[in-house]
């Protein structure tokens, strides 16, 4: 339900986002984030293989954690999403995988960046909004967004660091969207030693959302 998907990112606070063309090492890199406490994980369909990967460590993580399809534009890329067991759909923009998304019950994160694409993509059916690019803007422009449009849940991608995390949640964030910050060169076969301790610093900015409020 989008409900409770909502409420549990809400909870979570954090949402991975997994490229690679290697498929095996992108299933390597998840996995170690699932091991490290991650709870959301979103496998772009431009990897390699992607849906592979995404049945793979649904398969493998025994629950512990939701994998959802990212890069998801069209309505057949929804159904193979969903045909690979894809448990939410993330857009770059405001595309008819949205209502495709919607009509089929799943979850989805609609890529949007301005006041008219975001009002557009929640009337889609849209159960969050993926703030993208939000480095173009920033915490500062997140602020300025929800003063008009509060009830929207925004989620912020795009170059979101350990210190940008602290500043959206502070914004207002529901949660973020961390790529290369948090990646690094973990899912093409590079430290996984390393990507543990990154994730390991996001998990601890995500507890002081918690404590603070």
């Amino acid at each position: 339900m989008p409900s409770a998907f909502l409420t549990e990112l809400t909870s979570a606070r954090l949402l991975a986002i997994v490229r690679s063309d290697d498929p095996e090492a992108a299933i390597a890199a998840s996995l170690t984030l699932v091991e490290s406490g991650i709870r959301f994980l979103e496998i772009s369909l431009v990897s390699a293989d992607a849906t592979r990967v995404i049945r793979e460590i649904i398969s493998r993580a025994d629950g512990r954690c939701s994998i959802g399809a990212g890069t998801v534009l069209t309505r057949d890329d929804v159904a193979r999403s969903a045909d690979a067991g894809a448990q939410f759909i993330v857009t770059p923009a405001v595309a008819e995988s949205v209502s495709a998304a919607s009509d089929r019950g799943l979850p989805v994160l609609a890529g949007a960046l301005t006041p008219s694409e975001v009002v557009t993509a929640m009337g889609l059916g849209a159960t969050a909004v993926k703030l993208f690019p939000a480095a173009s803007g920033g915490p500062a422009y997140l602020q300025a967004l929800r003063e008009p449009l509060p009830t929207v849940p925004f989620v912020p991608v795009g170059g979101v660091d350990v210190a940008r995390a602290r500043e959206y949640f502070a914004a207002g964030a529901v949660a973020v969207g961390l790529g290369s910050p948090l990646l690094g060169d973990a899912a093409r076969g590079g430290d996984l030693a390393a990507l543990r301790m990154r994730a390991a610093e996001f998990l601890a900015v995500a507890a002081e959302v918690d404590v603070s409020e």
